[in-house]
């Protein structure tokens, strides 16, 4: 997009946070505006994370205009925040191609710009991150400054207080600005807040307490007396106590809409030891009235018209998958009062909102904490509760040692709904739910579903919910193929697949949704045609016959090869000592970049010419 000059006169000076260091302070108020409405132009014509960038804008602003980047390291998390970093880090003539294929990276992204420090996608991270960087730093011995900006959804998780307990504990020199975007605490920030705030990084107030430190020291229970009386007074004045405990120097909270207030409160913490933590609020949505008023719903958006009060309707084939398993929840919940559903922090993205309001002693909602979730739904299940995990393909990975020892050592029935399957689409690469049959199939006890359509979906997490044993159901982002749903639900019989076309010579071994295309492929090459719907226990029967019967087994998958469906099909090929050859279709050995999930399958071959393509190539290679 190019910058129009009448419309953003001091943002055109600051393409870089070297010329935004160049601007004398009292242009700070109105580069932020324009930033912001630049942010609004860009993300209506491209799509993307919306809200949250405008609640960072002034807090962005501050960092680069104080801080040294990127030679002082600056970590976000979460990465949807990053949207005004990136148009003041050299990029924003490419905001419009953001998430697209080709385009900029949809979250921080260091092979994509040096200001990227490290690789963002999932939450809770930046403290471990800025605590070895800063150790990095003491070692090179160059001043070099470290600060994290964690979301405040991303201090939920676990891991970011191990980082602050160790950090704490350590004591390196680093600065964690926590942007808390809470609408109940707006009214702690005003005047003395912040008057507060540059009071405590203040020289005056930092050189009294260093200097009655020393003095103290020499007089153990007079020294110990003043610290308490310290902690006691701060805790009636700020909120900050639990990050005092863990070792931190806490400041704030501050308003975080006020640029010059920040730049003040960060030029004196950037002189401070140890480990400190700078609380700021900020409105999600700030600067545009929608947003602000709904800012989950203006979280993430399509392309739309900023002189709306709507976002465009979509439309829709039928009901997404999530929506699938929505509907499905409410009608299991009907029936069983032992049901219990557990997301981490995804109520709306997994389809669960009816669910919440309905059942509302049946759901829970354990904020940004995966590993949790899942142990949480163990111990329901130990003690006679029907517990089902409503998680993404890519946030269960964090959770793995907790499905191992926790859930299939002890062979629990709980039943894992794993949305966002396979390739996601814009969200890139640490998105894609790529890898969850490879690293799902090789746990013992496991049932591994892979529903082809809607309706199957809908029979296949009632399978899992009546088995007793864990189970996972994992299915795409998105729509399906508009296949007829069924009110009503019927097990399905476990490890059995289903031939739906008989042809000659070539078998396409098809698992999950990537099954529109193997049919129209199948016709072209006459080929037979197998929906496996199982990954484990997989149908050895039916394998075993469609290699007597075909000279070439050609599985197909949306989730990598390396270990995946294919692989066990290969594996049983081995095994059983079958006489045909194995082309095993899926996303290969490498990280998937930002695209539609349509351009990545084409791109991938995984669509109906990309089957026929590698079908030829293989069989080329083999003559």
């Amino acid at each position: 997009m190019t910058l129009d000059l009448e419309h953003y006169p001091v943002l055109a000076l600051a393409n870089t946070p070297e010329q935004l260091r160049e601007l004398p302070k009292d242009k700070l108020r109105q580069l932020a505006n324009e930033l912001r409405q630049y942010l609004l132009a860009s993300v209506s014509q491209s799509s993307g994370h919306f809200a949250s960038g405008l609640g960072t804008v002034e807090l962005t602003v501050a960092l680069h205009y104080v801080y040294q980047t990127p030679f002082d390291r600056l970590i976000w998390d979460v990465g949807h925040q990053a949207y005004p970093h990136k148009i003041l880090t050299d990029r924003r003539e490419r905001m419009t191609t953001i998430r697209q294929k080709g385009g900029l990276h949809p979250f921080p992204w260091p092979p994509e710009s040096p200001y990227d420090t490290f690789a963002v996608g999932h939450s809770s991270t930046s403290i471990s991150a800025a605590l070895g960087m800063a150790m990095a730093a003491e070692k090179e011995g160059k001043n070099r400054k470290v600060v994290s900006v964690i979301g405040d959804g991303a201090m939920t998780a676990g891991m970011a207080f191990e980082a602050m307990n160790h950090a704490g504990d350590i004591g390196k020199d680093m600065v964690v600005v926590l942007n808390d975007n809470e609408m109940s605490i707006s009214e702690n920030v005003g005047a003395l807040n912040s008057h507060l705030a540059r009071l405590l990084t203040g020289n005056f107030f930092n050189s009294i307490r260093d200097g009655g430190k020393k003095l103290l020291s020499s007089m153990p229970p007079i020294k110990e007396f003043a610290s308490r009386a310290e902690e006691h007074l701060k805790g009636m004045v700020v909120p900050g106590t639990i990050f005092e405990e863990l070792g931190f120097n806490y400041i704030g909270p501050i308003d975080g809409h006020d640029v010059n207030g920040l730049v003040d409160t960060l030029r004196n913490m950037r002189s401070l030891k140890g480990p400190q933590i700078l609380h700021v609020v900020t409105r999600k949505g700030k600067g545009y009235e929608m947003a602000e008023k709904d800012p989950i719903k203006w979280h993430a958006v399509p392309k739309f018209n900023p002189a709306d009060s709507q976002l465009p309707k979509t439309k829709s084939a039928g009901p997404s998958f999530s929506a699938v398993f929505g509907d499905w929840l409410c009608d299991m919940a009907a029936d069983d009062p032992k049901l219990m559903a557990i997301t981490p922090a995804m109520r709306e993205g997994s389809g669960m909102v009816r669910f919440s309001q309905e059942y509302p002693k049946q759901y829970s909602d354990v904020a940004i904490a995966e590993q949790h979730s899942v142990t949480l739904a163990a111990g329901m299940a130990k003690d006679g509760l029907n517990a089902i995990v409503a998680i993404y393909s890519t946030f269960l990975q964090r959770a793995y040692d907790q499905l191992i020892h926790d859930v299939a050592l002890q062979n629990l029935p709980v039943l894992f709904a794993i949305d966002r399957a396979g390739i996601v689409g814009a969200d890139g690469p640490t998105h894609q739910g790529a890898y969850d049959l490879a690293y799902l199939r090789c746990i013992p006890n496991m049932v591994i579903m892979t529903p082809s359509d809607e309706n199957q979906c809908r029979q296949m997490l009632y399978t899992g919910h009546k088995l007793n044993q864990p189970a996972a159901v994992r299915y795409p982002r998105g729509q399906g193929c508009g296949a007829v749903i069924e009110a009503k639900m019927q097990a399905l019989p476990i490890g059995k697949g289903e031939i739906l076309r008989q042809g000659k010579n070539v078998a396409i071994l098809n698992f999950g949704t990537l099954l529109p295309g193997a049919k129209e492929a199948a016709e072209k090459m006459d080929a037979t045609l197998a929906d496996m719907k199982f990954v484990k226990p997989l149908d050895n029967d039916l394998i075993a016959k469609l290699a007597e019967e075909h000279e070439l087994l050609v599985t197909l998958e949306d989730g990598v090869i390396m270990g995946g469906a294919g692989s066990a099909v290969a594996e049983t090929v081995m095994d059983k000592q079958l006489a045909c050859r194995v082309l095993r279709l899926g996303i290969p050995d490498e990280f998937i970049m930002q695209g539609s999930q349509q351009e990545m399958y084409a791109e991938l071959k995984l669509d109906a010419p990309g089957i026929q393509a590698q079908v030829q190539a293989f069989n080329e290679y083999a003559r």
